[in-house]
């Protein structure tokens, strides 16, 4: 019962580790099996020694991914060393000696093996183990009682250059195989990354077609709601006029309606600013004095905390080509947006910079003016700083998001380009929160360039 139990055992470990390598059983096992088996059926077919090797041979090589992936960095070694001792066992098992058996070629088995998994080097290294293993039946005492002649040591040396010749030929196969491997996974991962940007890109299309949709009806919403907006505003001022002093609550009433009906004009306003196409006439203008208006028309109606200014414009700097009143309308909202977010928290200091630059492009590096508007507010989250000029996209509680929106679309316009930064910048009182820093890059007139002086440009 016990040697059952055991014999059980066995066969149970042995079906387990099957079962593990089976995934692993490539075509190249199956041959080197059946060749194996061949060996098996060639008289003597009763010498047990010799099958029971060629078992061992069959086992070792079924088991070969197995042991190799158990262990990594030792096990071809392993497999290999198991290869040449089987293979030395079999040649001292066949012939009268074993320097003469006729199945010296079995040493092929462990070669090529090394040849699969090592490099070059490690080849040589495995071959010249494996010869060595083979020329050392010269020192056998049964062999040395024969005296060998230089015909032999010569047949010994063209079977060891074989060994050596298909040594290499093997591991130069195997290398490139390894290489062509390296490279279908490299264009395998290039695909699924390029088929991950494709169905981003795809995303980003069928995102574009609905706000594009959205924004023509709101520009038709926005057009019907002009109109009777128009109206209300006009019976509102009428009401106004009529009461007077006659009924003060009713007055107080109609303005309200009036003051909440040019609220909802501006923001009519601004729909139709973001879904219809700008106008733009460009004209070389200095930057620098564009800026300042801006500067001027939001410090002018600011009724909030005080907030300091700090202007930093570089000499000589280079005319950018622009419409002045669209770029106004981009910094007077960027210089609004700093204003409402440092009042909200005591006020601050805003930070206004203009430099001479440069940015590279497809065809080379391109001049122009690089624009900083920093403010001391409580900034921008990251998270949102690469949505913050996508529609609809707004930090401000009361905000409808599409100030940044048209910001960007006029910066995109005028072939310039807008990002965000923190800014960092010390407050008036010593405090200093992490601010928001919007960089803005406009290219300048060339002076080899034969645009006219003045050129019409529609924003869409």
């Amino acid at each position: 019962m016990i040697e059952l139990s055991r014999r059980n055992l066995f066969w149970d470990l042995i079906r387990k580790v099957m079962a593990e390598k089976r995934p692993n059983i490539n075509w190249l096992d199956v041959l080197w099996l059946l060749f194996l088996l061949g060996l098996a059926l060639i008289p003597p077919l009763k010498e047990i020694h010799k099958q029971l090797l060629y078992l061992a041979f069959g086992v070792t090589q079924l088991l070969e991914g197995w042991v190799i992936a158990q262990v990594p960095k030792r096990g071809a070694a392993y497999i290999v060393l198991i290869k040449i001792g089987l293979s030395a066992l079999l040649i001292n098992h066949t012939g009268e000696l074993p320097i003469n058996s006729s199945y010296w070629p079995i040493y092929f088995l462990p070669i090529v093996t090394a040849a699969e998994y090592f490099s070059p080097w490690g080849t040589l290294i495995w071959t010249t183990l494996a010869s060595a293993t083979y020329w050392a039946y010269l020192f056998d005492p049964e062999v040395r009682q024969y005296e060998i002649s230089a015909e032999s040591y010569w047949l010994l040396a063209i079977r060891t250059l074989f060994f050596y010749l298909a040594s290499m030929l093997v591991n130069r196969f195997a290398l490139e195989i390894r290489r062509q491997t390296q490279r279908y996974q490299e264009v395998a991962a290039t695909l699924a990354e390029t088929n991950r940007r494709l169905e981003q890109a795809q995303a980003d299309a069928r995102r574009s077609e609905r706000l594009a949709a959205l924004g023509q009806l709101s520009a038709g919403l926005a057009h019907e709601i002009r109109n009777p907006l128009g109206v209300i505003k006009g019976s509102a001022e009428m009401l106004t006029q009529k009461l007077a002093q006659s009924n003060p609550l009713a007055t107080e009433l109609a303005g309200y309606i009036s003051t909440e009906t040019n609220r909802l004009s501006a923001l009519v306003t601004r729909f139709l600013d973001f879904a219809r196409p700008l106008h733009a006439d460009l004209t070389p203008r200095e930057i620098t004095e564009v800026l300042d208006r801006a500067l001027n028309d939001v410090a002018q109606f600011w009724k909030g905390a005080p907030v300091q200014v700090e202007k930093q414009y570089q000499p000589n700097l280079p005319r950018v080509p622009i419409d002045e009143g669209l770029c106004e309308q981009a910094f007077v909202n960027i210089i609004q947006n700093g204003y409402d977010a440092m009042g909200a928290n005591g006020g601050g200091m805003m930070r206004v910079s203009a430099v001479r630059a440069r940015r590279n492009t497809r065809n080379g590096s391109q001049e122009g003016v690089e624009i900083r508007i920093a403010d001391s507010g409580p900034g921008i989250p990251p998270e949102l700083r690469e949505q913050i000029f996508n529609p609809f996209v707004t930090t401000k509680k009361s905000g409808v998001g599409l100030g940044l929106s048209i910001v960007s679309k006029i910066i995109d316009g005028h072939h310039g380009t807008i990002r965000i930064e923190a800014a960092d910048i010390a407050a008036g009182d010593g405090a200093q929160g992490p601010g928001a820093s919007f960089v803005i890059f406009l290219p300048a007139v060339s002076e080899t360039s034969t645009v006219p002086e003045t050129s019409h440009l529609v924003i869409s």
